[in-house]
């Protein structure tokens, strides 16, 4: 699957910029990663096509004169008495093409995406995120105050996870309205803006909570990380 490609270099320089200012006021540091996907899903892709190739078995065990029908319209019409073997092949073979057609159809990343159940889209978005968070902002800075704002494309979902620091001092529950400011402005189709507002938001947040100090220094980059 090719990763889509969503902001402009000007558009990196905007949430470059907008990073800058919110760590302007507090000893934050602000950390922002875009994802395309969070994951492949390729296990959730071969369950559907095992489950359409199996539901297939039951309609021919249930109904088979459709499926027979169609095997002797292909062989030329000639109608005869099939033996078990040659059931069990019929069978086969019709689980197989569904299963096969099912992988295929799934190539098809709007459909693929729409298959994911969303409590699954939600935990791979997190441990995705968490990961990011392990990497790129966790125990980064000397006072543990890193704050990584994560957004899954595909997904249509987004994360926002602190260091120590700020997590002793701020309830998760608070970033809902960065998320919220995000997710508004992506579904407009502004990503840049919806990056921007959330930095907004939680250097707001944070400069309540942690004020930037007189020999503070940015220890992580402002720039955005694509992945």
């Amino acid at each position: 699957m090719k990763q889509a490609s969503y902001l402009s270099e000007a558009d990196h320089r905007r949430i470059s910029e907008a990073v800058a200012h919110a760590e302007g006021s507090t000893a934050g540091e602000v950390v922002t990663v875009l994802a395309d996907r969070s994951d492949g899903y390729s296990d959730v892709a071969l369950a559907w096509a095992a489950l359409v190739a199996l539901v297939s078995l039951v309609a021919l065990a249930i109904a088979p004169g459709f499926y027979i029908g169609m095997a002797e319209w292909f062989s030329g019409g000639w109608v005869h008495d099939w033996t078990p073997r040659e059931l069990f092949t019929l069978a086969a073979i019709v689980a197989t093409l569904k299963f096969a057609a099912m992988v295929l159809l799934q190539l098809i990343p709007a459909l693929r995406f729409f298959l994911i159940p969303g409590p699954i889209k939600a935990k791979r978005v997190h441990d995705r995120a968490l990961r990011a968070f392990r990497v790129g902002a966790e125990q980064r800075t000397s006072g543990r105050t890193g704050i990584l704002i994560y957004l899954s494309m595909r997904e249509h979902r987004a994360e926002i996870l602190a260091d120590a620091a700020i997590a002793s001092k701020v309830e998760a529950e608070v970033w809902a309205d960065a998320l919220e400011a995000l997710l508004s402005e992506v579904r407009r189709g502004d990503v840049a803006g919806g990056i921007c507002a959330a930095v907004d938001r939680v250097g707001a947040v944070l400069a309540s909570h942690l004020p930037r100090l007189p020999d503070d220094v940015n220890e992580l980059p402002d720039r955005l990380i694509e992945v």
